[in-house]
């Protein structure tokens, strides 16, 4: 039992941890919007957008010349 309690307080400082992790970013638009991402924004060379999740975790993408500036939260 003592050590099913060890395995279980390790995970959950490991899982606590990968949150602390994450990083939002904000996405600021020449129309004067403030996008909130969930993930960094990466940027497609093919299609000229950037691709990143959007705070409901949906898939988004936005054109390069849309953006004025991407900052990390």
């Amino acid at each position: 039992m003592k050590r099913f309690l060890t395995v279980v307080s390790v995970t959950v400082l490991c899982l606590i941890g990968l949150a602390a992790c994450s990083s939002q970013y904000i996405i600021s638009t020449k129309d004067g919007r403030m996008l909130t991402t969930e993930s960094k924004p990466k940027l497609d060379d093919s299609t000229g957008m950037y691709i990143y999740d959007d705070a409901d975790g949906r898939e988004t993408m936005i054109k390069k010349e849309d953006v004025v500036q991407i900052l990390e939260r």
